[in-house]
This record gives C-alpha cells, structure tokens and sequence, in this order.
C-alpha cells in the first residue's frame, strides 16, 4: 500500500516519465533524420536500431502498465473521469499501432518503403505521443495526488 508522499508523487513521477520519454523520442528522431533516404534497416546502425526497438518496448511497457494498473484505479475511484480514461486508453491503442509499422519498417527482411518512411512514422509518433502526454498530465495528474493511499494496491509507477 502506497503512503500519503508517496501518493503525492504520483503525478510528479508521471510527468518525469513523460518528459524522459519525450527527450528520448526527439534524440531518436534526430538520430534517424541523419539517415534519412535510405532503407530504414540501412539508415540505421546498430546503435540506432537498438535504440529504436528499445524506446518502443518503454513506449509499450509504459501504457501497458497505465492500462492495467493505473487507469482502472483511477477509474474505480474516480468515475466521473471514465471519460477521460476511454480517450486514453483509445490513444494507447492508437500509439501500438505506429509502434508495430516502426518494427514492421526495421525489419531486416522488409521491401524498402521509400526515402523518409521510418522518419515520417517517428514524426506521427511524436505527434500523438506529444498530445496525449500533454493531455493525460493535464486530465489525470491531479486526480492522481488527490486519492488517498486506500485506492492503490501496487505502485503503477514500479519499474519491474
């Protein structure tokens, strides 16, 4: 069971994430715009693909324990944000799918998509992701330091 701090925190640590997440989304961008023109797998060295995948699995990792711990908390305590919840749940849903063309594009056995693509991909992403972070901290960040330590039964923001 969280503590009263710790509770407190929450909004704080997401917003942390978020911007980490932000910062590693703009130096991958600009890591694959030294690379644009050519094949994605081949723009790519091993670093960047690396980084690539990896910052999609944090993406993935990150929403997946919004959705199973966090928003359904936050729901039981706070129906009235129901709402708010769906959007972004919907907006997950919508950032997987980019995830998986950004893998689809590095694969090493994939027809080349034309100069850009991994870039145009990486620029919707940030897009989106940009959005419903900025949403998300504005609609739950709040709510988040205003339960008690009752609603939560795991740290959503665990590492593990």
């Amino acid at each position: 069971m969280a503590t009263p701090d710790r509770v407190a925190a929450h909004s704080e640590q997401l917003i942390h994430v978020h911007q980490t997440l932000r910062e590693r989304l703009i130096s991958l961008r600009q890591e694959v715009a030294e690379g644009t023109g050519r094949h994605p797998a081949d723009a790519v060295g091993e670093d960047l693909l690396s980084h690539c995948l990896s910052f999609c699995t944090v993406i993935h990792t990150h929403h997946t324990g919004e959705d199973s711990q966090l928003l359904p908390a936050l729901r039981a305590a706070m129906p009235d944000l129901a709402p708010v919840i769906d959007k972004l749940i919907e907006d997950h849903a919508l950032v997987t799918g980019i995830l998986r063309q950004i893998r689809d594009l590095l694969a090493p056995d994939r027809t080349p998509a034309g100069p850009g693509a991994l870039a145009r991909e990486l620029d919707g992403l940030t897009a989106i992701l940009s959005s419903h972070f900025s949403y998300e901290e504005r609609r739950i960040a709040s709510a988040l330091d205003t339960l008690g330590p009752e609603a939560w039964s795991a740290d959503v923001f665990s590492p593990s």
